[in-house]
């Protein structure tokens, strides 16, 4: 049965993404709340506004995670805003709201505050930056596992308990971590949970040995759909909504299952196996963006396809691209269009229209490159946001920023340190700036909305196939 400590109040701010530049005074607030299982002490999210610098617009803000910790960057000039230490191997999550980090190591997650800061005020918002910082917001997630914002949720999942920890991810600007609901699946296993928009919950069930099923679950904790012929389920992801709620795909052993309409359908294939162990998706696109093997047992364990598979999710269709050259976990995305982005061996970022398949851009990134023989090494990868591909190649140390629209590269960073883990903040949960509906075109050209400078404006692998089965950034893990 779900507890449900607290209600969830509506988001107010951080996700509307739509942004306008105006002058007038400031201000500040902290909230607070309970939170069954969680640290929701006080942190530097609480800074004062004397500690913070009002600037015109905000610059995206990179966090690596590395050996020996975290380390944030400035994208406009590469310059190092903070580095936070921590112990053991150090994965990094979107947590919902643009701003925070989710830091999972050793037995918990934990909120990192990149600095940046949207506050509304009437009809605009103010933007302010202030040091980036671990903060001490933290959730207990014994072999911490999946983070997946979703709507105005965000649900974390602990591979060795099973719990499932739903929180607000607008509460952290606040200074606080909202505990929304607590449950747990049957038996601990490697899984996921999505929070739904109706306020019902999608959750695999499964043990250490073995997963098949998918369940969703009401917002009263009632069983409304389930399957169970999706094997090794692995890799979630959010595809274009229907008239009758969310629609996911996860990837399974035998074809991916999507759900969608309140039911569960089921991708067809050629042959017994076929594995989409990562799957990335876009709110407005209907096609899902996914790895595609067929071998069972590959020679050496690991298999390197060189086909994607672009799932259609309103009628369960798939079909693949064969790009020349294999890639890993670590190399797919989105763009902010729903364009489908991949990373491949022979050094180029491969943007294709999703619905046709057809290549838009190849654009070189990194030199050539193999998938590490372990998951946790360093290997090329990217994040997206404002527009901007930012590929890390670790073997050189460096950063590329591309503007996906025009396929074009317009800045390279030196990175100081070597990372095996990228996401890109920008302030805002969409991860893109837009003029808001209703404001004049011209005006906004002139605050450096319109046609602003990209940065300047503004899965584990399992042990069977090598696949990605820790957590791909909250979507494929």
């Amino acid at each position: 049965m779900r507890a449900v400590i607290t209600k969830r109040r509506t988001a107010a701010l951080l996700g509307l993404g739509a942004l306008t530049l105006a002058a007038c005074g400031t201000g500040t607030g902290t909230g607070s709340s309970d939170a069954g299982g969680a640290d929701t002490g006080g942190t530097d999210s609480e800074t004062t506004t004397s500690d913070r610098t009002e600037v015109g617009a905000l610059s995206p803000r990179i966090v690596l995670a590395h050996e020996g910790g975290v380390t944030t960057l400035d994208s406009t000039d590469g310059a190092t805003l903070g580095t936070a230490e921590l112990e053991g191997y150090v994965r990094l999550n979107p947590a919902g709201d643009g701003r925070h980090v989710a830091v999972s190591a050793s037995d918990a997650v934990t909120m990192y505050d990149t600095g940046l800061l949207v506050q509304g005020h009437g009809d605009h918002f103010h933007y302010y930056v202030q040091d980036p910082a671990l903060t001490d917001l933290s959730v207990e997630a014994p072999h911490p596992g999946h983070v997946v914002p979703h709507g105005d949720r965000t649900a974390i999942f602990a591979d060795g308990t099973g719990a499932i920890t739903l929180i607000d991810p607008a509460s952290l600007g606040d200074g606080q971590l909202e505990v929304l609901e607590q449950t747990a699946t049957e038996a601990p296993h490697h899984g996921v949970a999505v929070p739904l928009a109706d306020g019902g919950l999608l959750t695999t069930q499964g043990t250490e040995d073995a997963r098949s099923t998918v369940q969703v679950l009401d917002a009263d904790g009632e069983l409304v759909a389930e399957t169970d012929d999706c094997p090794g389920v692995h890799g979630e992801a959010a595809a274009q909504p229907t008239e009758s709620g969310d629609v996911i795909s996860l990837g399974c052993g035998n074809g991916s299952v999507i759900y969608r309409d309140g039911e569960f359908h089921k991708v067809a294939i050629e042959g017994d196996y076929q594995r989409s162990g990562n799957q990335k998706g876009h709110p407005d696109s209907p096609i899902v963006l996914a790895d595609h093997k067929v071998e069972a047992e590959p020679a050496g364990g690991i298999e390197r396809p060189t086909e994607i598979a672009l799932i259609d999710t309103r009628d369960a269709t798939m079909q693949t691209v064969d790009l020349g050259s294999p890639y890993w976990f670590r190399s797919l995305d989105r763009g902010p269009d729903g364009e489908a982005l991949v990373l491949t061996y022979d050094g180029e970022l491969n943007i294709l229209d999703p619905e046709t398949g057809e290549m838009l851009h190849e654009v070189p990134v990194t030199g050539e490159w193999t998938e590490p023989e372990q998951w946790q090494e360093a290997g090329p990868m990217m994040s997206v946001a404002d527009g901007t591909a930012f590929v890390v190649d670790p073997a050189a140390q460096t950063l590329t920023m591309v503007d996906i629209a025009s396929g074009e590269t317009y800045r390279e960073l030196e990175l100081p340190v070597v990372p095996h883990e990228i996401q890109v903040a920008t302030g805002t949960a969409s991860g893109e700036y837009e003029i808001a509906p209703g404001r004049d075109e011209d005006a906004g050209d002139s605050e450096g909305h319109e046609e602003h400078d990209h940065g300047e404006d503004s899965e584990e692998h399992d042990h069977e196939g090598h696949d990605h089965e820790g957590h791909d950034h909250g979507e494929d893990a």
